[in-house]
């Protein structure tokens, strides 16, 4: 199992950053169609880095899941930096529904849609509240369906889109990967997720938006891997506005993430979607807030940074 972070940003634009998105690569690790390289780094679990960029000798996919949790702003084109199409995602997992995780969710269904010979659903596994969501983002894209399927003979229908919502447990099991959900607290936004996602013995647990909470700490109990959204409280409440103040009500801390790590036993803590953005030279600072309370392995970077969960 791979973990990708396919952007680390949040709702404050970033130049480098793309919006909140993390692929799972299930059953081997995935390949660019044309074997070129593809960018960012890759740490092992162990902590070992592979030299940054890995090549494809046969240009060839391995069999395997993709799934793709959230879909910030630009995560189709930093899933084409690591070889992956929206044709290839397995799933689409969405942990809530603010805008920032799901800006993108038009492109992901359109841009399926075209790519796609023959009718290719594309299943999106989310909170209550998901099928609207995707019913009105359909409803806004109907005048362009209309023109495609006026414009082109192979393509007769719409795109297909199955919804499956969920407020808690198992949301799937097929293929050797089974994926739980837990409730976690973003509150006032509810219902919100956390995934829990296992191949044979690695696991993986992504939070999401959240602040401490005890279904999380079930969820995350004994997982390889917790990836975990985190604000600089200590830099955030000093800023001037009362409505960047105001995130910290919903978000944890790097410290309250890592506690939550400690806690659950996991090996390692993942850090993203940083606010303020993560500047370079700042990844010491961030680490030793962590440090404080997870004295396990503890890992953040740059959007396409990559971690083999062994």
């Amino acid at each position: 199992m791979d973990i990708i972070l396919l952007g680390t940003g949040s709702p404050l634009v970033a130049p480098n950053r793309a919006g909140p998105s993390t692929m799972v690569v299930t059953g081997g690790q995935e390949r660019s169609d044309s074997g070129e390289e593809s960018g960012g780094q890759e740490r092992s679990d162990s902590g070992e880095e592979s030299g940054g960029q890995e090549r494809s000798d046969s240009g060839e996919k391995s069999s395997g899941q993709i799934f793709l949790v959230d879909c910030g702003r630009g995560v189709l084109m930093r899933a084409a930096a690591v070889g992956v199409g929206a044709t290839d995602i397995t799933a689409l997992l969405l942990t809530h529904l603010h805008s920032d995780h799901i800006t993108d969710l038009s492109d992901v269904i359109t841009t399926r849609w075209i790519s796609t010979f023959s009718p290719t659903p594309l299943p999106v596994i989310g909170p209550p509240g998901t099928k609207a969501v995707v019913d009105a983002t359909l409803a806004a894209l109907a005048p362009d369906i209309s023109y495609r399927i006026g414009h082109h003979a192979d393509i007769t229908e719409p795109p297909r889109v199955e919804v499956h919502e969920y407020t808690e447990g198992q949301v799937w099991d097929s293929a050797g990967v089974r994926i739980i959900a837990a409730p976690s607290d973003h509150r006032p936004v509810e219902p919100t997720l956390a995934f829990r996602i296992e191949e044979g013995g690695a696991s993986a647990v992504l939070a999401g938006d959240t602040v401490p909470c005890v279904t999380l700490d079930d969820l995350t109990r004994g997982a390889n891997i917790l990836v975990h959204t985190a604000i600089r409280k200590d830099i955030v409440e000093h800023m001037p506005a009362q409505r960047i103040r105001d995130i910290l009500d919903y978000h944890s801390s790097v410290e309250q993430a890592a506690a939550t790590a400690a806690r659950g036993g996991v090996d390692t803590l993942v850090l993203t979607h940083y606010v303020p953005p993560l500047v370079p030279g700042q990844e010491d600072q961030w680490r030793e807030l962590a440090a404080t309370e997870f004295a396990g392995r503890i890992e953040l970077g740059d959007d396409l940074l990559r971690i083999a969960v062994n």
